[in-house]
């Protein structure tokens, strides 16, 4: 039997593109080499296509991909050659120019299957203001919250959102994952500087209300038929759950599943398909909420591509599931065909 090949996409010009390092690299480690051909394509800070490795066996432990401090700019290409008729693309990118549409739309242009939701949910969820607008016409119960967009008369917004919100606010790029740029504001003069942080990361910034509360999470996994898992929770012994304490210092734990209460769990659940469906999500997500100490339910985000670390929530919270690492592999590359094939028949 001839093996798949699957084209893994890595690196990218967001500032999360050291987190996609890490996780392509748990992806080439994990795969079945015996049903996958891979090969592997990174994108640099600057938005240049080079060609890496191929792989046809499981890496040795001393293989690594590249990264912009081992780049080989003599192995450049234009980024239509990653087209191979036969494969389907894991795109392994997080944020801007990864997952939120920009790169779904160049593979739909190339007519590659890949990984993921489509462009238009990539979009809608990584922007995390438009997230919540979307999620407020379902009912999807949601932290008070108000924006600021770049250009607008700051001051006019601290007003607002101090009628609105108490202490403490945090204040987040909306166009922006894995912690980066977000803030914790326990004054105003922190929430000015936290706005400022924010805008250079993105021009929308979302302001929401800080409460005290367990950090919950639901991995996703289907096309028209959406599977949940049990929920998991992000242990901290940091109080604030930022990049530097999540992929850098990795001072966190996890228990998969979360000890609460089996209402309060089929509660979760029942929200996160929800808001998987209201955004058009297809092949997998991860929904984030927040359990208050009054048991009060709140989703956070829907994150499109979640990371795929060895430490990262989505693997294990599947691997709990019965679904292990690589088997999660040989899922969603088939969700990535059955999607392709729906969209290549829908253009009559």
């Amino acid at each position: 039997m001839s093996k798949q090949t699957l084209v893994l996409l890595y690196g990218g010009r967001s500032a999360e593109r050291d987190v996609s390092v890490l996780s392509a690299e748990s992806v080439m480690r994990a795969v079945n080499y015996d049903k996958f051909f891979v090969k592997t394509y990174f994108i640099s800070q600057t938005g240049r296509f080079i060609k890496t490795q191929e792989f046809s066996e499981k890496p040795a432990e001393t293989d690594h991909l590249m990264t912009n401090e081992t780049i080989q700019l003599d192995q450049e290409i234009k980024p239509s050659d990653i087209y191979d008729e036969n494969a389907v693309v894991f795109p392994v990118l997080h944020g801007p120019m990864g997952e939120d549409g920009s790169i779904q739309g160049f593979l739909e242009v190339l007519k590659m299957p890949y990984v993921g939701t489509n462009v238009l949910s990539s979009s809608v969820a990584m922007d995390k203001i438009t997230t919540k607008r979307v999620l407020e016409s379902t009912g999807i119960p949601q932290v008070a919250y108000t924006v600021y967009i770049e250009g607008q008369d700051l001051e006019t917004c601290l007003s607002e959102t101090l009628a609105k919100l108490s202490f403490p606010i945090f204040v987040k790029p909306a166009n922006m994952g894995s912690s980066v740029g977000i803030s914790k504001a326990q004054s105003k003069e922190e929430l000015k500087e936290a706005i400022q942080l924010a805008l250079t990361y993105d021009s929308r910034i979302l302001i929401e209300q800080g409460v005290v509360a367990r950090e919950i999470e639901v991995g996703l996994l289907g096309n028209a038929v959406v599977k949940s898992t049990l929920p998991g929770e992000v242990v901290k012994d940091v109080d604030f759950y930022d990049y530097q304490a999540k992929y850098i210092d990795n001072k966190i734990t996890m228990a998969i599943p979360a000890e609460i209460d089996q209402e309060t769990m089929t509660s979760m659940r029942a929200y996160a398909e929800a808001a998987f469906k209201a955004l058009g999500g297809c092949g997998l997500s991860r929904c984030d909420f927040f359990l208050c100490q009054d048991g009060q339910v709140y989703l956070n985000e829907l994150n499109t591509m979640p990371g795929f670390t060895q430490w990262s929530m989505y693997p294990l919270l599947w691997e709990t599931m019965g679904l292990s690492y690589d088997h999660l592999i040989e899922e969603l590359v088939a969700l990535a065909q059955e999607m392709f094939d729906r969209r290549e028949s829908h253009l009559i």
